[in-house]
């Protein structure tokens, strides 16, 4: 269980590079690395066929990951690439710096599913987490 992918907005992408070098440093393998797609949309150079590449790459990353992380706050593509998460039983980490998960004025009924794990505090926080997790499953 050591492929990988990182989902949120574009906001985030220093944070989803920090998880990302993080996770990697530790023998994990990240299936695709979105934030490379950056340049080109901030250019404003971004076709609709590159849109469709770029998600293709994207879902197929979601697919071939063992493990994928959503950082809050998501982009349009984030929840969706949850949604494939969950579909295909993946296992799914929701992080947030906050409890923004609980907050009933802006949650999304999909953070409550009982596959889902959330994690809120700082990106250490969920890392540890995460490779906790891990070193668990593998002593056991």
């Amino acid at each position: 269980m050591k492929r990988f992918y990182v989902a949120s907005s574009f906001t985030n992408i220093v944070n989803v590079r920090y998880v990302a070098r993080t996770l990697e440093s530790r023998g994990y393998i990240n299936t695709y690395d979105w934030t490379r797609n950056a340049s080109a949309r901030d250019a404003g150079t971004v076709t609709l066929a590159d849109l469709r590449s770029i998600g293709q790459r994207e879902r197929d990353a979601v697919i071939g990951a063992d493990m994928v992380v959503i950082l809050l706050p998501g982009g349009k593509g984030t929840h969706v690439e949850l949604g494939i998460a969950i579909a295909q039983g993946k296992r799914a980490i929701l992080h947030s710096p906050t409890d923004v998960m609980n907050n009933l004025d802006i949650t999304s009924t999909f953070y409550h599913l009982p596959e889902l794990e959330k994690s809120h505090g700082t990106l250490d926080d969920l890392i540890t987490m995460i490779i906790g997790q891990e070193v668990t499953v593998a002593a056991v």
